[in-house]
């Protein structure tokens, strides 16, 4: 898996969208007590807090957004709804709060581990692999993504994404985000096409 190299932090600043649609198909990559646990990303969704009112950048900095605020290329966690961790990777520059949903992943590396994480055992049903990792708080589960991996250097060791050819257009899905209650109709929802692993058709 490591001969493909890791993004570099130029990567992360260009457009927003340009990021979000390339990111389809790279490895995400999180070493957790020893394990490598790792899945292809085959769903994102952008956030753009200048003009987007489903940011949490849109009414400026806050604790809670500050990482959105900062150079690209960190990752961005939120606990949401009282009991959910989301990651994020952080676009553009400095105070351009931009950043990238991570919606699901194609478990690869480290599937026991990912399941222990998620269920609690390492032995998975079929229906429980399709699940493992199929949704933006799932998928921080199974990686154990919590919010002290929130500012994590997409560029170190930690928590990276690896380089991978990008897709052809018409392996790509654009439609709108899901359970956004404001900035409804943008078009900024990024998948790949017939992959099992996204979380919503």
């Amino acid at each position: 898996m490591h001969n493909s190299s890791i993004l570099n932090r130029n990567y992360y600043f260009g457009d927003v969208h340009k990021v979000a649609e390339s990111l389809l198909g790279k490895i995400f990559v999180r070493k957790l007590k020893g394990n490598i646990l790792s899945g292809k990303i085959v769903e994102v969704e952008a956030y753009d807090g200048l003009i987007d009112e489903a940011s949490h950048a849109f009414n400026g900095k806050t604790k809670r957004n500050e990482v959105m605020f900062k150079q690209g290329g960190l990752l961005y966690v939120y606990f949401t709804y009282g009991m959910h961790y989301c990651a994020n990777v952080v676009t553009g520059n400095i105070d351009d709060p931009k950043a990238v949903l991570l919606r699901g992943i194609e478990p690869l590396e480290g599937i026991e581990q990912m399941s222990l994480n998620r269920f609690g055992i390492k032995s998975f049903t079929q229906k429980e692999f399709i699940n493992l990792t199929n949704g933006p708080a799932k998928l921080c589960k199974a990686l154990g993504i919590q919010r002290s991996e929130n500012g994590t250097d997409l560029t170190g060791e930690e928590i990276f994404i690896l380089d991978s050819p990008n897709l052809n257009k018409s392996e790509i899905i654009i439609t709108t985000r899901i359970g956004v209650n404001k900035s409804i109709s943008l078009p900024w929802r990024y998948y790949i096409k017939n992959n099992r692993f996204v979380s919503k058709k």
